[in-house]
């Protein structure tokens, strides 16, 4: 196997740049800029390049470096992979556009703050574009010949979906709506679409099916990692993706019409396939090792994608996210993306002094969630909890959402704990939600069951005793800095002292 890590270079940030990346492939060439990204050849799609970015995602810290796999065995020349994108705070600060970030929850509030001024700008239409390089129709297409990994060694078969777009047109009110579902290689001219309950791809599907008609579909399996970002999290319902990426962009999207159904892909997308899903036709789809980390979702009949276009460039990069046990290769932009968005909707429904959001990778960014809060009455860091558990960013396949003090810092597992050890009596502070809204691949819940239960859990002094609480036993912010100063030679050699990291401050 030939590997090779880029040289670590100056550390490039968004500003370095006159503006937003143009595709895909510019935005690998500014991580490897950057230093984070590692060049592998030689791997096998079937089980070691899911198995190599599992060990990367598990050594290396915030997912672990971009890995660009090239030389695939068994692939066409120039088929390559791409995998970790945004799995960083720096590389995902790169891809949105946002200020090089010094700790994780600078990424989520440069989210916020973008959020309160955010504009859609809708795509572009244009003639052409990279995709259409090549445009393999009817009895050219074969999904078979295509970088298609086997992910697992549970898994029930090749997965070209992963890292994908699945864009489909609503049959009532003409948007575009832009999901990421798995998709299962059956066959040269089949594969398989699983959409979990309640989705917006599974609302728009039944619509078709609805009226005995077949529903059109494009799955884009490589692109800007920038679309990538906005269909994996809760845009509300008819806004296009397209038009929510936009806006972050600063710059719209150029599309090109497919040529069956007219529906729009990414210009500069590498690899598209084009086809239909008709009413009562299935076929067996999965087991898949998911999100959770667990094959919780089974083996069941789903729909199937009768793909009669195959669009790509030349040498094209199909984009690879593996789901595992926590951390994975897009755990760490996950948890980034969903905590500025929880934050921006509890903020927009009323709820001020707010510090803090952050989703933890071992919660698979949506099962624990802590929110910080700067209490200023009685019920407040409930009513905090509540809107984190309910807002549409976090009412999908939840479990816990913990409300801490705003001298914690959210991102730090250790400070949260303590906490909750502390601050929280479980009769008095841990509210519960009956039926809320979860899916098949919640491992907990029966198979067939669609909701469950969330524990909003208050670790918070009590408000009537913000006066007289114990107070921490630690030096003041004022006197480690003396210490620190005055001994830096000696605590430079040591590392982290202590477990606490002090939550980084914030602007009134």
């Amino acid at each position: 196997m030939r590997q090779r890590a880029s040289a670590r270079a100056v550390p490039v940030s968004y500003n370095d740049y006159d503006g937003p990346h143009a595709d895909l492939r510019e935005l690998i060439e500014r991580i490897d800029r950057s230093g984070q990204l590692v060049r592998l050849g030689g791997v096998d799609p079937h089980l070691e390049l899911g198995t190599l970015i599992e060990l990367i995602a598990h050594r290396g810290g915030e997912g672990g470096p971009a890995v660009l796999f090239d030389e695939l065995v068994g692939a066409k020349p120039g088929h390559r992979a791409f995998s970790g994108a945004t799995n960083s705070a720096e590389r995902l600060a790169l891809t949105l556009g946002l200020p090089a970030p010094g700790h994780p929850l600078d990424v989520v509030r440069a989210y916020r703050d973008r959020m309160k001024t955010h504009k859609t700008i809708p795509p572009v239409t244009v003639d052409d574009g990279p995709v259409l390089e090549n445009v393999l129709r009817d009895d050219e297409v074969d999904v078979t010949a295509l970088v298609a990994p086997f992910l697992h060694e549970r898994d029930g078969g090749r997965y070209i979906g992963t890292d994908d777009l699945v864009i489909m047109r609503d049959p009532d009110d003409g948007w575009v709506n832009i999901g990421t579902y798995r998709s299962m290689v059956h066959g040269p001219d089949q594969v398989g679409l699983w959409i979990s309950p309640g989705k917006q791809g599974r609302q728009i599907r039944e619509k078709y099916f609805s009226r005995g008609e077949p529903c059109p579909v494009l799955i884009s399996c490589g692109h800007d990692p920038l679309l990538f970002l906005a269909s994996g999290n809760e845009v509300r319902y008819g806004l296009s993706e397209y038009d929510y990426a936009g806006g972050h962009r600063g710059q719209p999207f150029e599309v090109v019409a497919s040529e069956l159904y007219g529906l729009p892909m990414p210009a500069s997308a590498e690899l598209v396939l084009e086809g239909e899903m008709y009413p009562d036709e299935v076929a067996p789809e999965g087991p898949f090792g998911e999100f959770t980390g667990y094959y919780a979702g089974g083996r069941s009949d789903q729909p199937v994608v009768h793909v009669r276009r195959i669009y790509h460039r030349d040498d094209p990069i199909v984009t690879v996210a593996s789901p595992i046990r926590p951390p994975s290769n897009f755990s760490y932009s996950k948890c980034v993306m969903k905590a500025g968005m929880i934050w921006d909707e509890v903020e927009r429904a009323g709820l001020s002094g707010v510090r803090g959001v952050w989703c933890h990778e071992a919660g698979a960014a949506r099962l624990f969630n802590v929110i910080s809060v700067k209490q200023a009455y009685d019920g407040h860091a409930k009513q905090a909890g509540l809107l984190a558990a309910s807002c549409q960013s976090g009412s999908y396949l939840g479990r816990f959402v913990v409300v801490v003090d705003d001298d914690i810092d959210p991102t730090n597992t250790f400070d949260v704990l303590w906490a909750m050890s502390t601050r929280c009596d479980p009769v008095d502070d841990i509210e519960i939600i009956r039926r809320a809204w979860s899916g098949p691949l919640d491992p907990r819940i029966p198979h067939g069951q669609t909701h469950n239960s969330r524990a909003v859990i208050m670790a918070v002094r009590p408000y009537q005793r913000l006066a007289d609480f114990p107070p921490v036993a630690e030096a003041s912010p004022e006197l480690r800095d003396q210490v620190a100063r005055k001994f830096a030679g000696v605590l430079a050699g040591l590392g982290s002292a202590s477990p606490h990291v002090q939550q980084p401050e914030e602007a009134e």
